[in-house]
């Protein structure tokens, strides 16, 4: 040792910490990126792709495929999952004769429409038809079905007279009989035809019990021969008229001889 000189020890350099990147977290990371933008991508492409064409199914009758064709031909070029479906099915039954529409996609570009359509329970008024929910789904129709009834009101009654009506059918046919027109005038007045050709006049009030009286009547005195019967007229307090085709007319408790009311 060599006097006067201290004994040094070399300090070692500290050590610099290890940096370790985590590839594989990042790895995770940028791939799920990429796959949520490859999602996006491709909704985006899906949105926009547009509708290629509509195919339209159903029992036609009435209405034509062409005619469905053409009213929905707008919506062809829409994007296939932006397209409306509520407004596709509204434009739909908003044709005539159309009752129900139902409207599905079909992948790739393809808008499936299945339709129903109406059926006719009675003519309205001159030209009008009616469903069995009373509802008037054709205003003027070219040709009215012999076969249907006629029924008439003034505007806004068509559901009220196709109910009686239905309901008058009803009890009719029970007893062997029908009826082919239903009118409610203006006063409020009934009448109705049956098929064989009795007109039967209730007017305006009291009409359950009036046609409760009827029906007795029908049972116990038409029944027996109605070819001879033109009308019925049941607007007394307490019986009614028949008028028969001779020309007679033979009152039924007629409540001593009152006139009828309305």
């Amino acid at each position: 040792m060599i006097p006067g000189r201290k004994n040094r020890r070399r300090k070692k350099a500290p050590k610099l910490p290890t940096i370790q990147f985590p590839w594989q977290r990042m790895a995770a990371v940028v791939g799920a990126v990429a796959a949520v933008g490859a999602v996006y991508v491709a909704t985006l492409w899906v949105m926009n792709r547009p509708i290629e064409k509509v195919v339209i199914r159903g029992a036609f009758e009435r209405v034509s495929a062409m005619e469905l064709e053409e009213a929905l031909s707008s919506h062809t070029g829409v994007g296939f999952l932006t397209a409306d479906l509520d407004k596709l099915r509204a434009e739909a039954t908003a044709l005539p004769w159309i009752a129900r529409a139902s409207v599905q996609r079909r992948w790739p570009g393809t808008i499936e429409v299945t339709v129903t359509e109406q059926k006719p329970a009675a003519s309205w008024g001159d030209r009008g038809l009616l469903n069995m929910s009373g509802e008037l789904f054709v205003e003027t129709a070219r040709r009215i079905p012999a076969e249907l009834p006629r029924l008439a009101g003034p505007d806004g009654t068509e559901q009220q007279v196709a109910e009686h009506y239905f309901a008058l059918r009803e009890e009719l046919e029970q007893r062997g009989f029908s009826a082919v027109g239903l009118v409610l005038d203006e006063r409020g007045a009934w009448q109705f035809s049956l098929s064989n050709g009795i007109d039967v006049k209730l007017g305006a009030s009291d009409i359950d019990e009036r046609l409760a009286r009827f029906y007795d009547a029908l049972d116990q005195l038409i029944t027996t021969q109605p070819e001879q019967v033109e009308y019925v007229d049941m607007r007394y307090t307490n019986g009614f008229v028949i008028g028969w085709k001779s020309g007679m007319a033979a009152g039924v408790a007629t409540a001593e001889g009152r006139e009828p009311r309305v």
